[in-house]
């Protein structure tokens, strides 16, 4: 309401001015920990049960109907089913964590995991879009998007915002990044991680017909049209955007060549992630976070992998295979850099899964009597480093994993605790767009003072 609000609105709004620096560094609201975001998106529905949430009712009553409300399910469902895999405690802290997770469970004292998370209904794309957007409907900025227009990026020669998907899009696809009503140059820029070649990686990173010196000529001579063309419509927001990532493209050249090569990585740390898909993508997770990117988004593969209404112990099992030891090469290689304090690392999926077995119905499922269907009441996610309460569990479901009971955490109270960890109120943190003040959390959210350490 003072000169201090309309200073920190002048600064942000600076982000979407025409003729300035987007991507520009700038200082949060106040004093934040994190500096970066890595979040891990398990697409398609991990279950709580069989991961980061035991279970023991769930064993002694196998094959018996729920003793409670059984809750109105996407499809339907059966008797209790217990999990196929073992749990193991790690840590001092003692954290039970799934057998196909054993490699990220030697992080357990780094880990603070939410076990009471829930969101608002059980199908992918609306939940999608509320864990990425904090709207499941309406075109809305991505978190990735909102960090960056909000503190801007440390390395000007790579984009601040970068999301990784082998093989595809996730369901939802670029919506999941998108920039919604914020400048473009603040959505998120997709990388196929399924390729080793940086041309693949990344298309037309290299210009094989000419030096680096005749093609600063050109961008220069392009961009002065551009910003005569620009003047003339008014300084369109979206036109600055393009005009900003055509210079952003030019100086990637070098930054992106030296980024995506893993050769230059020692042995030992290649080996330590692994030589896989998610391997290799982890690793380029880290190297970009070190260079300065300001959010790294590494989705699973495309569609939706998680997602096992049937074959759930082959299914997850294998998943679990694919991304264990990455994952937990990551958090052990960001602790032994000294980066993990600065960086917010964040695992789960857009909801969980049931703790009841799913029936076969026509076209549904392959007719076995062996996954779960999708739950939105309650589900698990786990963040680490960046300020975040190591070694510690919050909430719980209840006793067969169905519904969050103690210590509910929302999807907007998860935003609003991750722009606390940045630096920023989720209140007061907005853009104003057709005469209304949006931001993050829309109208809701309150932050989980007991995830942050």
């Amino acid at each position: 309401m003072g000169l201090g609000a309309v200073a920190f609105q002048t600064m942000l709004g600076g982000t979407a001015q025409a003729g300035s620096n987007p991507l520009e560094t700038r200082p949060p609201q106040f004093g934040g920990k994190a500096k970066h975001i890595i979040h891990i998106f398990a697409n398609g529905g991990p279950s709580q049960v069989d991961t980061f949430d035991p279970k023991p009712m769930l064993t002694q009553m196998h094959g018996k109907d729920m003793p409670a409300e059984n809750l109105k399910t996407e499809r339907k469902t059966g008797h209790l089913m217990k999990s196929p895999y073992s749990f193991k405690k790690y840590g001092q802290c003692g954290l039970e964590v799934s057998e196909i997770f054993s490699k990220t469970a030697e992080s357990a004292d780094d880990l603070c995991v939410i076990r009471s998370m829930h969101a608002d209904v059980p199908n992918h794309e609306p939940s999608l879009l509320l864990m990425n957007c904090g709207e499941a409907r309406a075109v809305r900025p991505s978190m990735g998007s909102w960090v960056t227009y909000g503190l801007g990026t440390l390395n000007q020669n790579l984009p601040g915002f970068v999301t990784m998907c082998p093989g595809g899009y996730p369901i939802q696809e670029s919506q999941n990044w998108q920039a919604g009503f914020l400048p473009g140059t603040f959505q998120g820029t997709y990388i196929d991680t399924q390729h080793r070649e940086l041309d693949k990686l990344i298309e037309n990173i290299r210009n094989r017909r000419l030096p680096a010196k005749e093609q600063r000529r050109q961008i220069d001579l392009l961009q002065e049209l551009n910003h005569r063309h620009l003047v003339k419509r008014n300084e369109d927001a979206q036109l600055e955007a393009r005009i900003q990532s055509f210079e952003l493209a030019y100086r990637m050249q070098m930054d992106a060549t030296d980024a995506f090569d893993l050769s230059r990585e020692p042995q030992a740390i290649r080996d330590m992630y692994g030589d896989t898909v998610h391997g290799r993508q982890m690793l380029i997770t880290r190297r970009l976070i070190e260079r300065g990117v300001r959010f790294v988004q590494v989705w699973h593969g495309p569609g939706q992998p998680w997602d096992h209404h049937d074959d759930l112990e082959t299914g997850h099992r294998q998943l679990g295979k694919e991304c264990d030891q990455p994952i937990a090469a990551l958090l052990k290689d960001l602790k032994q850099r000294g980066m993990l304090d600065e960086v917010l690392v964040m695992w789960g999926g857009e909801f969980g899964r049931t703790p009841v077995v799913e029936l076969p119905t026509p076209g549904a499922n392959s007719g076995k009597v062996n996954g779960r269907d999708h739950n939105h009441y309650g589900f698990s996610v786990w963040l680490a480093g960046g300020g975040s309460k190591g070694g510690y569990v919050h909430g719980a479901t209840d006793d067969f994993g169905f519904a969050a009971r103690d210590k509910p955490v929302h999807v907007h109270d998860l935003h609003a605790t991750i722009l606390k960890m940045l630096g920023f109120d989720h209140e007061t943190f907005t853009y104003r767009y057709a005469g209304r003040d949006f931001r993050l959390t829309d109208v809701h959210g309150k932050v989980v003072s007991e995830l942050i350490a």
